[in-house]
């Protein structure tokens, strides 16, 4: 009896475990059965020859032959400053020289300041917003392929580079370059393929990368393929300057006639900024103070091989002003297209933004207004450069800048390395310490991920001389030029080798002079910067203030 038992609880044990392996089978099978519906009905992305499905955060949409991918997906994959302008109610995109918007209810598209009629807008589902993208390929430059047989879509940039080929006789497809691996398609004789690229090792086994007609991304044997042809060429992206920048502010104010230059040549520059542009007061609209003398400067500069960047300053305006210009994109617009016809109109060759004294709140939206300029300045070929102030300070003069955007979407950034100690100090300093520059620089740099040859190194012209009464107090800061620095005959200058510049302190009267040596040594100190981190070159505040010698200084540091 106890063996009968013992066979009966044995007997239950198995069936126990059966009934287990088949329910798992079972479970297992309709896991299998839902993947599968699930995956055949996703639509795959596949850009520049890379599959993105995986990588989306929400499904690409196909309505009425319209297709749709989210705001936050071509954040990912074209523009990761795409916003909603709530002033206008519509997207705002932007995409190397274009600027466009779309709005939720019209079927229009506005690009480059033209609308233009289309066959969709955007919509909004479940808190998430979906763009037109078969409707904008004229705003990213691509075409669009939907594969219906294989629900795939393909989108190429028409500025890259495709190579196409033939197959030479019957060939698989694999998954990866291995012969054992699987196969994910068939091609015959005569068909052709995109030719996608090849890593290191995959080239060495004899394997090439391909895109197949409906879409599919494998490797195939290279020995399979002939008629290998470049079908488009990549655009070619050249810059205006190829050499390090040497570059000079012209400052004068606004209502003062531009100088005559006529017979002058200063040796080793090629770009010179004159005031020439500036925000009205009264409104913020756009001036210039260019007449007659400035069109004879633009034809000094263009004959000396000099290119004209002229800056563009809010002083005038103020920061109030400058405030209500950046928080209206219907201003911001306008602003915008009064640079753009005033490039036009003077034939300059780019500008140089100088808004200083922004809120701290305005950040984004300053960034905004470069995000939304460059595009238009792109396609008239012209540059933009855009003035920051170190990363550490006040909150209108420094915090104010998101050196990152900035840096990313502006032809350069230039870094005004200068006013360490400033007019506001408490207590007296160096204009520009070199220890001090190259730690502001190296933020630039590494925190907000500047690319080094978009930094153009801002360097002072100028020095102040430090009052100190008899109490410790400062009683006077005033600026002295390079050119005018004057050391009694009695005073001897001490090197600091932190600051890499000359400093000079002696007593006159009851009071204590103090003054921080801005001149050739100094200069070509900081213009060893520009070597050390790879930057893409120099400015200087600003010109008549320098002694002569340094533009040959700048110039042999430069060509380092």
């Amino acid at each position: 009896m106890k063996e009968l038992n013992k066979n009966s609880n044995k007997m239950k044990k198995i069936l126990i475990l059966v009934a287990i392996i088949l329910v798992a089978v079972f479970i297992f099978i309709k896991a299998e059965i839902f993947i599968k519906e699930k995956t055949d009905e996703t639509v795959n992305l596949v850009i520049n020859n890379n599959n993105v499905t995986s990588r989306l955060k929400n499904e690409v949409k196909i309505e009425n032959g319209i297709i749709y991918v989210s705001k936050d997906d071509m954040k990912n994959f074209f523009d990761k400053y795409i916003y909603v302008e709530d002033e206008i109610q519509e997207v705002v995109t932007t995409y190397e020289d274009k600027i466009a918007s779309i709005g939720f209810e019209s079927n229009k598209l506005t690009l480059n300041g033209a609308t233009k009629k289309i066959s969709a807008h955007a919509i909004k589902e479940n808190d998430v917003i979906y763009l037109p993208l078969s409707e904008m390929i004229d705003v990213y430059n691509i075409e669009i392929n939907n594969i219906e047989d294989t629900k795939i879509i393909i989108v190429d940039s028409l500025n890259r580079e495709q190579i196409k080929a033939d197959i030479k006789s019957k060939v698989s497809v694999k998954s990866t370059g291995k012969i054992f691996s699987k196969t994910i398609s068939k091609l015959q004789k005569g068909e052709s393929v995109i030719v996608v690229g090849n890593s290191d090792e995959t080239e060495k086994n004899g394997w090439i990368k391909v895109r197949t007609q409906n879409g599919k991304i494998g490797y195939i044997k290279a020995n399979k393929l002939e008629n290998i042809t470049t079908v488009r060429e990549a655009e070619n992206k050249t810059k205006q300057i190829t050499t390090k920048i040497n570059m000079f502010w012209d400052y004068y104010s606004q209502y003062v006639k531009a100088p005559d230059r006529t017979g002058q040549v200063v040796d080793g520059v090629n770009v010179v900024s004159p005031s020439f542009f500036y925000l009205d007061k009264s409104d913020g609209s756009l001036k210039d103070n260019v007449g007659d003398a400035g069109l004879s400067y633009i034809k000094w500069a263009h004959s000396n091989g000099y290119k004209v960047w002229p800056m563009i300053s809010n002083a005038e305006a103020g920061i109030k002003i400058t405030s209500t210009i950046l928080n209206s994109y219907t201003k911001r617009q306008e602003l915008i297209e009064s640079i753009v016809d005033k490039c036009a109109q003077y034939d300059i060759d780019g500008i140089n933004v100088d808004f200083e004294n922004i809120y701290e709140a305005d950040k984004d939206k300053y960034s905004r207004f470069i995000i939304e300029l460059v595009p238009r300045m792109l396609e008239m070929k012209l540059v933009t450069s855009v003035d920051v102030t170190a990363p550490d300070g006040d909150p209108n003069w420094s915090l104010c800048f998101d050196r990152g955007v900035l840096g990313n979407v502006a032809d350069y950034l230039v870094f005004m390395a200068y006013d360490q100690y400033g007019t506001s100090s408490t207590k007296p300093g160096t204009t520009a310490g070199l220890n001090w520059v190259e730690t502001s620089l190296k933020k630039i740099i590494d925190y907000d991920e500047v690319d080094t040859e978009k930094i153009i190194l801002g360097m002072p012209f100028y020095t102040r001389q430090w009052t100190i009464d008899a109490n410790g107090e400062i009683k006077d800061r005033s600026v002295v030029n390079m050119m005018n620095v004057k050391i009694p005959n009695n005073v001897e200058k001490q090197w600091d080798d932190t600051l890499k510049q000359y400093y000079i302190e002696y007593a006159s009267g009851k009071n204590t002079i103090k003054m921080w040596i801005e001149d050739g040594t100094s200069i070509k100190e900081k213009v060893a910067l520009v070597t050390k981190y790879k930057l893409g070159g120099t400015s200087c505040w600003r010109k008549d203030m320098e002694t002569s010698n340094v533009w040959t200084i700048i110039k042999d540091e430069l060509s380092k």
